[in-house]
């Protein structure tokens, strides 16, 4: 079914809107809560969690494009219910990606003092649209969905080394971009 029809599905308040944007979208859904958690249960808890908020905020809103729209969803209910489980402990999958990201983020003082949160998500969004459509696949993937660098080497084709040392060229590539544009590293 169209992203279309479903968002009319919930506008007119119809349960089967829920079961078909998990038919469309449910995996999608739940592995992005799961590259985060790193725990089949919670991840699926999110992505209820989601529906929900789906089911709540449609009406009055209206997104453009539904996946996007959801997977926003999940992915901020997923990143609050990861800092809840570990608070004292570490999630490998997760923080590996966060750490790698760490030294191009990193400042004296907090991101918050340095730029604001707005103000550095338009950097990097500028940023991306620098990088041709491979190396913005692999840092999306690896930043924003989460996934392992092997899955995203099988995603595109290539070793898992191979993507490793682009990942790591990208992020090169990012540090001087932020500091061009003034971002104090």
């Amino acid at each position: 079914m169209e992203d279309d029809k479903i968002i009319d599905l919930f506008f007119g308040r119809s349960e089967q809107a829920l079961a078909e944007l998990a038919s469309k979208y449910g995996t999608v859904y739940q592995r992005l809560a799961k590259n985060i958690l790193n725990n089949a249960l919670d991840a699926e808890e999110c992505v209820n969690d989601a529906y929900l908020g789906v089911w709540n905020t449609i009406p009055p809103k209206r997104p453009e494009a539904l996946l996007p729209f959801v997977c926003r969803i999940v992915r901020n209910l997923s990143i609050t219910k990861y800092h809840a489980n570990t608070a004292q402990k570490r999630n490998s999958v997760y923080d590996a990606a966060l750490e790698e990201l760490e030294e191009c983020l990193a400042s004296r003082g907090s991101v918050e003092e340095e730029v604001s949160a707005k103000e550095l998500s338009q950097l990097i969004d500028s940023f991306l649209d620098t990088l041709d459509r491979e190396s913005r696949i692999l840092f999306v993937r690896r930043y924003w969905y989460a996934d392992s660098v092997s899955e995203i080497a099988a995603r595109i084709g290539i070793s898992s080394n191979s993507a490793s040392v682009r990942l790591s060229r990208i992020r090169g590539k990012l540090r001087k971009y932020l500091k061009k544009e003034g971002y104090e590293l």
